[in-house]
């Protein structure tokens, strides 16, 4: 399983930076495997996370803004939702992992 993170280096959108920088801290600090991706650089990869958004998380106006993470293909949420799952203390879940990694 690879957790992907859609982010976008080039943001003109500070708030946007700040949750990108939050997720994939986390993701390091609690050695979660992960793959960056970055959706400015690659036209193919912006549109594989554009088309796998579920049409409810869609916003009515624009595109949705990184970042997305996914399981896979399997969509886990945005940015609102990681927070969320972070207040809860239910990241693994949210990320469909079964368990935190083992320190080793």
């Amino acid at each position: 399983m690879v957790i992907r993170v859609y982010v976008a280096s080039s943001s003109g959108s500070v708030a946007v930076k700040k949750h990108q920088q939050a997720v994939v801290g986390f993701l390091e600090a609690n050695r979660i495997n992960f793959q960056e991706v970055d959706i400015t650089m690659m036209e193919e990869q912006r549109l594989w996370m554009y088309r796998h958004i579920p049409r409810d998380k869609q916003p009515e106006k624009g595109n949705p803004l990184p970042p997305q993470i996914f399981n896979e293909e399997q969509y886990c949420g945005d940015y609102d939702d990681f927070f969320q799952s972070k207040e809860n203390n239910t990241v693994f879940a949210f990320l469909g992992l079964s368990s935190q990694p083992n320190d080793a």
